[in-house]
């Protein structure tokens, strides 16, 4: 029996969680919605932005992390269009990064 009231347990979390991500996501987007709004910025800097809303940066670096998958597949696919020449020069370049 304790598991079932675990899992019921778990499954109102959800909602919550649920909400509060969706009120951080929110917070996060009014704050880069304000600073690009501002008619004293003259060139929007990204970096100030990550640094200063709140979670925007955690939430940036997972975003990343979570679509690399897509990245590396989207690669894969590009791979067969290119030339022999421009996969030895991926290849050099990989070394390059890893050596």
């Amino acid at each position: 029996m304790p598991r079932k009231a675990e899992s019921s347990t778990e499954e109102n979390d959800e909602p919550v969680q649920e909400k509060e991500k969706n009120e951080m996501l929110e917070r996060m987007l009014a704050a880069v919605l304000n600073y690009l709004s501002d008619e004293e910025i003259e060139e929007i800097d990204l970096e100030y932005l990550l640094t200063n809303t709140e979670d925007l940066k955690q939430w940036w670096d997972q975003y990343r992390e979570k679509n690399k998958k897509q990245i590396e597949d989207e690669i894969k696919k590009s791979l067969s269009n290119l030339t022999l020449e421009e996969l030895e020069s991926i290849r050099e370049q990989i070394k390059g990064k890893i050596g």
